[in-house]
């Protein structure tokens, strides 16, 4: 299976470090969510990983070959990354989107192989998205969208996904929606996802390994129930928070109940300088 890992990995904008020698490995096979605090350079590391950045020390290595030493086409068909909030010409097609995943392939002159179709039908199958293929995307749902990216992703046939926030600006259904086709692909198609998630409680459901950034750097790593203890809430988040079992739902639940005073202090001066 493909590998993804960082060694030493350092990231600056103009003279802040915002990632400190970050090492960090992907489990292969599996789903790995990067939580951590607004901020705390969380799509930062996964645009690293993708070669969208340029680290100023250190590497991102993948299947051993450091990444900005590597083809585009040899990249691209190897890691799929879908941004957050990803924009798309007006008018195009469910279809049509999902087609540009298919450029890594691409013979000269654009000529699209019998594995081409296959694909591209595959991707729309496995997303639900086949009888919405001629519609264009601003006809669609927020959820509807949301999965025609992932969809275009797919049809780029590569072992590993990676998602920036791909809940964000979903209502609970939809957010639903697409962590539960994610789960399936990881589950049937043995795609290894890495994630950005805000909400604990997703990452706890549908994670298989949590990475805790703080600062620019891995604070805590493994699996939920190791991970989501008070060490990670007061020292990573600043809150208080109580950890339950739910039956129901099969998953760890997190509940924050207070700032801790430190965090207090910060948001009553920030609160003052608004007042005043």
């Amino acid at each position: 299976m493909t590998s993804l890992y960082t060694e030493h990995l350092e990231l600056t904008y103009g003279e802040n470090m915002i990632i400190h020698n970050l090492e960090l490995h992907i489990p292969n096979g599996k789903i790995t969510a990067l939580v951590g605090r607004n901020g705390c350079g969380k799509s930062t590391i996964l645009k690293s990983l993708a070669r969208l950045l340029q680290p100023t020390k250190g590497n991102v290595y993948l299947d051993g070959k450091a990444i900005q030493t590597m083809p585009t086409k040899e990249v691209a068909k190897k890691l799929a990354i879908l941004p957050q909030s990803p924009t798309a010409p007006e008018g195009l097609t469910v279809e049509g989107l999902v087609w540009h995943g298919r450029y890594p392939h691409q013979r000269l002159l654009g000529k699209r192989s019998d594995q081409d179709y296959d694909m591209v039908n595959w991707a729309l199958r496995v997303t639900s998205m086949t009888e919405f293929k001629s519609r264009t995307l601003d006809e669609l749902s927020g959820g509807q969208r949301q999965r025609v990216w992932i969809a275009m992703a797919l049809a780029q046939d590569t072992e590993l996904l990676l998602l920036d926030e791909p809940t964000t600006y979903l209502d609970m259904a939809h957010q639903l929606e697409v962590l539960e086709l994610l789960k399936k692909l990881n589950e049937e198609e043995n795609r290894t996802v890495i994630m950005v998630v805000h909400d604990l409680n997703h990452a706890a459901k549908y994670a298989h390994h949590l990475v805790a950034i703080k600062d620019g750097n891995k604070a805590m790593e493994g699996a939920p129930k190791e991970v989501l203890n008070d060490e990670l809430f007061e020292n990573v988040f600043g809150v208080k928070a109580r950890v339950t079992y739910d039956e129901i739902a099969k998953t760890y639940m997190c509940t924050p109940y207070a700032l801790m005073k430190e965090e207090k202090e910060v948001h009553n001066q920030q609160m003052d300088c608004e007042v005043g």
